[in-house]
């Protein structure tokens, strides 16, 4: 599986992003995969409902499943978060996994920049930053992509990964 990343500040336009990313990389024709990190508790599940009483009840994993979807629930409890590279493990294989965050992790990323966030680049100084989608006009040694241009960005990522 390739693996490329967005990564960026807060509000930086990187969900939006991922989100194109994933439908031209689809129109193309490849099957892709993501993977976002959430600095921040979240839950998928909802109390009352019968797989957040398993968990309540201590399950470790609780898989719920229906004839359109599927969704595993693994509670760390006392256990370590996961490392990239375990959850990669965990997926099917696709032609291309999208990472969304995960700004520390050495895979290849395009950082999302928006100028209004007032927010410093990234990509200067970490050379797993391949290019930097932007709306403001930059001058960077690494290639700059107009944060909407979709396509160009796609066409950047499929030469980098090979895909």
């Amino acid at each position: 599986m390739k693996v490329f990343g967005v990564t960026g500040w807060k509000n930086s336009g990187k969900t939006g992003l991922m989100e194109r990313l994933v439908a031209e990389f689809s129109a193309r024709g490849f099957s892709v995969s993501t993977i976002k990190h959430a600095h921040h508790r979240f839950d998928v599940d909802h109390p009352g409902k019968d797989s957040f009483r398993h968990r309540e009840a201590g399950a470790k994993e609780v898989l719920l499943a229906s004839r359109n979807r599927f969704a595993l629930m693994h509670e760390l409890r006392d256990d370590a978060e996961p490392t990239l590279e375990q959850l990669l493990a965990k997926l099917m294989p696709v032609d291309l996994v999208l990472i969304e965050g995960y700004k520390r992790d050495r895979h290849p990323k395009i950082e999302a920049h928006r100028k209004e966030t007032g927010q410093d680049l990234i990509a200067p100084n970490d050379d797993t930053i391949r290019a930097v989608a932007s709306n403001d006009t930059l001058s960077l040694g690494k290639p700059v992509f107009d944060l909407d241009d979709t396509q160009a960005i796609a066409d950047f990522i499929q030469s980098e990964t090979g895909l």
